[in-house]
């Protein structure tokens, strides 16, 4: 379903324009104007969901099914030695767009492109607090 105010539903519909990579039935790629990294790709779903939250599992089974194609296809044309793919959701964790999306980002060299900085926690827990979360989050999936 196409939302009036999505940028994304829009370049979707071919009402903005964009440097497409890969269309089928079910998601749309084209190259994110940033250009973090030659050949930094986005993949949507053609049907409007906000986010990971908002995504059915058929969804998101046929999205990513279709990630490792399109990540070759960037990794062959350019070299790529390798990639990052990153998903935000909602604005504190970094998203803008609020369409679901990919980033695949190609990495060339060490330092260029994007970096993943991960703060480490890994002392701040027992394995009993650990195993507590484990199972609080476990305790919340839909079965």
């Amino acid at each position: 379903m196409k939302h009036e105010d999505c940028i994304f539903c829009k370049i979707v519909e071919g009402d903005i324009p964009s440097a497409k990579v890969y269309e089928d039935d079910v998601v749309y790629a084209f190259l994110d104007l940033s250009q973090v990294s030659k050949g930094h790709t986005l993949i949507i779903p053609k049907e409007h969901a906000r986010d990971v939250f908002e995504m059915s599992p058929e969804l998101a089974a046929s999205v990513y099914a279709r990630v490792p194609k399109i990540a070759q296809g960037i990794k062959t044309a350019f070299q790529a030695k390798g990639m990052n793919i990153l998903n935000n959701n909602e604005a504190i964790a970094g998203q803008s767009v609020f369409h679901m999306h990919l980033h695949l980002l190609p990495k060339y060299d060490e330092g260029e492109g994007f970096d993943a900085i991960w703060k480490t926690n890994e002392d701040a827990y027992t394995s009993d607090e650990l195993a507590a979360i484990a199972t609080s989050i476990n305790e919340h999936i839909e079965k």
